[in-house]
């Protein structure tokens, strides 16, 4: 009598208690191409006949640098990617750091990006923030991220990112 209770219970925990223990939703894996939308063309805002006849050190070409700039930092976003699970890869740049390590980075498609080259569009920067100090990575280690994607726009002085992400988990980049 007693086994059958006690089988009872643990019938009745196991029951009640797999919602609480299931596994999250899996991660989508996306790539680069799926922040920007389809139809966004930046070279239609761009006269390209000025920049045929410019010199080196021409003040036309520092106009029109910054009005890339401009076009860049202001790249639209993909609103249906808000509050998807996702997994990508990128290259890391640190925005704190300490002995403990950081808790946000941006995460950039290509090496060098925002440190050695300028930055890439703001749909082409995603703000990484995680509760803990992420460690064991540096800048431009190439990693693989996980987490909920929010469409939020944020300059962070190394770059206007379009993306944040709440880190779930970073994990060395190894192709597949």
């Amino acid at each position: 009598m007693r086994s059958r209770v006690i089988a009872g219970l643990l019938f009745a925990f196991a029951w009640f208690a797999t919602p609480l223990f299931a596994a999250a939703p899996a991660f989508q894996e996306i790539g680069w191409l799926a922040l920007v939308p389809r139809d966004w063309k930046p070279q239609e805002k761009l006269d390209r006949k000025k920049a045929e006849s410019l010199k080196d050190g021409d003040a036309l070409a520092q106009e029109m640098m910054k009005e890339l700039r401009e076009v860049l930092d202001s790249a639209p976003t993909v609103p249906s990617l808000n509050g998807t699970r996702v997994r990508m890869p990128g290259f890391v740049v640190p925005l704190d750091t300490s002995r403990d390590g950081f808790s946000e980075f941006l995460l950039v498609p290509y090496h060098g990006a925002c440190i050695h080259t300028p930055p890439p569009p703001a749909n082409q920067i995603v703000h990484v923030v995680s509760r803990q100090p992420v460690k064991g990575f540096q800048s431009m280690s190439a990693v693989w991220v996980s987490g909920t994607m929010q469409v939020v726009r944020k300059d962070t002085g190394m770059g206007v990112s379009g993306y944040a992400l709440e880190l779930a988990a970073i994990e060395p980049y190894r192709p597949k």
